[in-house]
């Protein structure tokens, strides 16, 4: 019996979102088409010109643009910053510091070093629960 291996593809949208892209930057027949998995892989291995360019230049998709700038997505909204940024445009908000940004650094600090206060919790809970079925 011979095995079939149906090609895997995927929307645009998805495939911009997993290659860290704003969709409509890219060009007209990446939009329109179809990716398949091969195609994302090949994408990822060896950028070609546009892809290297979007990546450096933007503009930026929201994820991308919350990570640059240190906030989460809901923090750009709060912030105001409703559409994809240029690199340009995060540096010069990083150096402009508007308040709303230190505020949402602030605050996205404050949210990782807690999440690191209950991940380490947690392993310190299961360390003594290991522990207890030990003795």
């Amino acid at each position: 019996m011979t095995s079939h291996q149906n090609t895997q593809t995927m929307k645009p949208a998805t495939a911009a979102k997993k290659l860290g892209v704003y969709l409509e930057a890219t060009p007209t027949e990446f939009q329109e088409g179809v990716v398949t998995r091969a195609e994302l892989n090949a994408l990822q291995a060896d950028p070609p010109e546009w892809l290297r360019d979007l990546r450096r230049d933007g503009p930026h998709p929201r994820p991308v643009v919350a990570a640059k700038l240190g906030v989460s997505i809901a923090g750009l909204h709060r912030g105001g910053v409703a559409e994809p940024l240029t690199t340009e445009q995060i540096e010069a908000l990083k150096q402009e510091r508007p308040q709303w940004l230190e505020r949402e650094q602030t605050v996205q600090a404050d949210v990782r070093k807690e999440a690191a206060r209950v991940k380490k919790l947690h392993a310190e809970r299961a360390e003594r629960a290991e522990q207890a079925e030990r003795d």
